[in-house]
């Protein structure tokens, strides 16, 4: 059994949500087993490439070609799965008939595997209390304990799942202005990350003015305004940005060109699984954040290349000098 702690722990955290996160996007794309708090059986003699759970359980009898990934729930294998076996909160069961031909891999939750299961890779716990406090100290201990991690894991799979579903509707109705604005991401990052700063500086600064206007009654519409419009910003600059996550990482899986919608559900599902990681997360999306503000205002919600470059005049704009009278 392996332990993981400190910085090489949390290196390996990420590697896992990545893999799951392509895992979970290969699965939907194959239409395979997918769920969403419902039940998956395999049956014996029934055969499956992936298995993906999303709060529900996940019952192998049977076989599964490639691995089984469940997030909450409970899976329990007494079958055969031919890679690995990852668990994120998940109640893992391995009874004495089961193989994994692979490795098992659980980030919280529990695992109870009986005698004669057999498990050929290497078997690897992350406990959240236990790694926490080794990477930050045991101050960070009680933050993470039982008593509160489930409350916070219950917003950020809500949170996680209200961008998925946001980050579908866009893609399938501003396809293009996604993709336009993901490209000028790609293009010039360091322009849009300072672009995104100064726009967040100037939002907030705005939203301080308002506020204080609203003792006054006249800010109270601008403060609505404010917040109608930082809300559309970061809405489309979130999914522009898991446009080009999903895409990046479509690539890098060997499955080619993707549909919008296809990487944009990629992407938030990357994106949603990173910021489970404590601290690193919330500074990795802090920063994806700011580029999504500064692709928003750089082409204009993917309407043009560049807000804030300037266009040369058209042919007809252009007068021919007036020659002096005689």
């Amino acid at each position: 059994m392996k332990n993981r702690n400190g910085l090489a722990g949390l290196s390996a955290i990420i590697a896992l949500l990545v893999m799951a996160g392509g895992l979970a996007f290969a699965a939907a794309q194959k239409r395979d087993a997918v769920s969403y708090h419902d039940t998956i059986v395999v049956l014996p003699g029934e055969t499956r490439d992936s298995v993906v759970s999303f709060g529900g359980d996940i019952d192998v009898q049977g076989k599964v070609r490639k691995s089984v990934l469940s997030f909450g729930g409970t899976i329990t294998i007494s079958g055969e799965v031919g890679e690995a076996v990852v668990g994120f909160g998940a109640r893992i069961v391995l009874k004495e008939t089961a193989v994994i031909r692979g490795d098992l891999v659980r980030l919280g939750g529990s695992l109870e595997k009986e005698p004669g299961a057999q498990v050929t890779g290497d078997t690897v716990n992350f406990r959240i209390s236990e790694l926490t406090s080794k990477i930050f100290g045991e101050g960070f201990k009680g933050i993470f304990s039982l008593s509160f991690w489930p409350v916070l894991l219950f917003f950020k799979v809500v949170n996680l799942v209200l961008w998925i579903l946001l980050g579908l509707i866009v893609a399938s109705i501003y396809p293009k202005q996604v993709a336009a604005a993901a490209d000028q991401m790609r293009k010039a990052p360091w322009p849009t990350l300072g672009i995104g700063i100064a726009a967040y500086f100037l939002f907030v600064t705005a939203v301080v003015i308002a506020a204080v206007l609203c003792l006054v009654l006249i800010g109270i519409p601008i403060l609505i305004g404010l917040a109608l419009g930082g809300f559309l910003i970061k809405v489309f600059g979130r999914v522009a940005v898991f446009f080009l996550v999903g895409e990046a990482l479509s690539h890098a899986l060997g499955r080619g060109k993707v549909t919008p919608v296809g990487a944009a559900l990629l992407g938030a599902l990357v994106i949603g699984l990173v910021g489970f990681v404590p601290f690193l997360g919330f500074l990795i999306i802090g920063v994806l954040s700011i580029m999504g503000w500064g692709t928003a205002f750089r082409t204009k919600f993917g309407t043009m290349e560049n807000w804030f470059q300037r266009k040369p005049l058209p042919p007809s704009a252009v007068t021919e000098p007036q020659s002096p009278a005689a």
